[in-house]
């Protein structure tokens, strides 16, 4: 398979444009600056990996780990699994190119249309009418589809109606960012080879069979036929104003600091995509640094109201881990990561709505689950039925996965949840000792995460299995959360005074309460003022569409999107 990044010799000291980043708002920015006729530069801080190549055992899935802690960091710094901890809220994001979408389970879902009506958003974007076919232009690149009726059934989807029925609530196959059609040439309308799923349950570690629709399968390499120019290994410290261009000050991602490997590269227009994370970093650095910015920078931090919970040891099968390194069985297939949800959506008040997914665990870590569920459910866990008979059974299931591993007994009739809901999108991001943290005092204690976590326990009521929590969410934690969906820090607002830029994604520059930066933007879920209640990656990738449709009008640039 081709690769798409370029060599580090033929990186030029300037372009038009320049993109700090490449998941879903990196990518989108890339393909539609290139396909507006710009000189459009791609940095990325991971590396480039492509199907084939991701992890699937245990030291593999090791080896790709980074551990941000407060005051080091262990492992590469261009591992694909980045893992930040703080006090109040744990963040999972990937590292490498095509971003996060590495690493998620590739859920399509449009937030409920009441969200938009929140005051935090930007008047224009509470009244846009054409916010729709932004999401609609989204689809037609990276392709949801739902699990389709000619595979085979799986039994988590069983499992997950049986239990839609007991709540009296509606169940949906989700769409996902997931191939299932032979392509004629077996290449897709942008020229990469890809494949249809096997329903080997590994999106969340890298999909090895090119199926899913990463954004490595469709916006970049669209940059790149367009002739955008795209290098990895390669992270941005901070951003400064030289006349009527930008700096971007890089360095060599191995290296991590400056002044060791150090260089820089000017631009007529930045584009911030670097993630929640990486995009308030960057710009709380130059902001340190002296650019202008809002005082807003690094707040309304959400975790998109995130609670996982097991129902672990179920009476039902349920296949939960992926197949790793071993082959897929056709016969007993596990699937996508996500093909099932569950909405739970109040009529009333949409920050009382919740949607429920179940997900699959890569095959990687298969080896570790036995124990560690058998662990957390002895520690943690709640069981639903208390009768001698299933407590035998139960117990036999046990020591069934310990001996014979997790395809086996209880491991096999687990199903992992996650609920997303609303959070007060209160936490802050800032800088210490030039690392980032996130502070957000009682975030674990909000009444609808609560309300997620429950859920998840009468779900496995349903199933007769044991309900365990969030391992990190309890009072000895002060109910920390962990996210795998951050969002915020450059929140869009209608002013500077309550955000940081504006609906198209300027950057205020706080001169006046609208006065902006001309050619600074943010395109990722930094923007996002509020949780949404589902997986984010869509509308971050509706909205990154938007802001370059407005960018190119600014500059009176035109957009193909033939």
């Amino acid at each position: 398979m081709t690769r798409l990044a370029k060599p580090r010799q033929q990186l030029k000291s300037s372009y038009e444009v320049v993109v700090i980043g490449s998941g879903y708002g990196g990518g989108i920015a890339a393909s539609r600056m290139a396909r507006a006729g710009r000189k459009v530069c791609v940095l990325e801080r991971g590396k480039e990996i492509r199907p084939g190549e991701y992890p699937n055992t245990a030291v593999q899935l090791l080896k790709q780990v980074q551990t941000h802690l407060p005051d080091i960091r262990l492992g590469s710094p261009t591992a694909m699994f980045d893992i930040r901890y703080n006090h109040d809220i744990n963040v999972v994001v990937g590292c490498g190119l095509g971003g996060t979408s590495l690493i998620n389970a590739g859920v399509a879902l449009r937030p409920d249309p009441r969200v938009f009506e929140d005051e935090h958003w930007p008047a224009e974007i509470r009244t846009d009418v054409e916010l729709e076919r932004y999401f609609d232009i989204a689809e037609s690149m990276l392709k949801p589809q739902t699990y389709p009726d000619h595979y085979p059934r799986l039994p988590r989807t069983d499992a997950v109606q049986r239990c839609a029925e007991s709540l009296q609530k509606p169940f949906a196959l989700a769409p996902i960012f997931v191939n299932f059609q032979q392509y004629e040439n077996g290449r897709n309308q942008f020229g990469v080879e890809q494949s249809p799923c096997v329903n080997c349950g590994d999106c969340m570690s890298g999909c090895n069979y090119g199926a899913k629709n990463t954004v490595l399968m469709n916006y970049l390499p669209d940059a790149a036929n367009n002739g955008a120019e795209i290098f990895t290994e390669i992270s941005v410290r901070q951003i400064e104003q030289r006349g009527e261009r930008w700096v971007v000050n890089c360095v060599d991602s191995e290296s991590g600091s400056e002044g060791n490997g150090s260089f820089t590269i000017e631009a007529d227009v930045v584009v911030l995509a670097a993630g929640t994370l990486g995009s308030t970093e960057i710009l709380l650095r130059s902001a340190e640094a002296g650019l202008r910015v809002s005082e807003r920078l690094g707040s309304r931090f959400s975790g998109n109201g995130d609670m996982v919970g097991i129902a672990y040891n179920t009476d039902h099968e349920i296949r939960l881990v992926g197949m790793g390194e071993h082959a897929v069985d056709q016969e007993k297939p596990v699937g996508p990561t996500t093909t099932e949800l569950i909405d739970l959506r109040d009529d009333n008040d949409v920050k009382e709505s919740i949607t429920l997914i179940a997900a699959s665990m890569p095959g990687g870590i298969a080896s570790f689950l036995p124990p560690l569920l058998a662990a957390a459910a002895k520690l943690t866990g709640t069981d639903t039925d208390h009768s001698w008979n299933h407590k035998l059974r139960k117990l036999a299931r046990i020591v069934q996965s310990k001996l014979f591993g997790a395809r086996t007994g209880a491991t096999l009739n687990t199903l992992d949840c996650l609920t997303m809901v609303h959070d007060d999108a209160a936490g802050q991001m800032y800088l210490d000792k030039d690392r980032l943290h996130i502070q957000w005092v009682n975030a674990g204690e909000q009444s609808t995460l609560k309300n997620g976590s429950a859920t998840i326990a009468r779900v496995a009521s349903i199933l007769g299995g044991t309900f365990v929590p969030n391992p990190v969410w309890n009072e000895f934690t002060d109910h920390s959360l962990v996210t795998g969906h951050p969002l915020g820090g450059c929140p869009m607002s209608d002013n500077s005074k309550y955000g940081v830029v504006n609906h198209k994604g300027q950057l205020y520059d706080g001169r006046t309460p609208t006065s902006v930066h001309r050619g600074l933007y943010v395109m990722d879920g930094a923007v996002v003022p509020v949780s949404l209640g589902v997986n984010p990656a869509f509308t971050i990738a509706a909205l990154a569409e938007r802001s370059c449709y407005k960018l190119a009008q600014d500059y009176g640039w035109i957009i193909s999107y033939a």
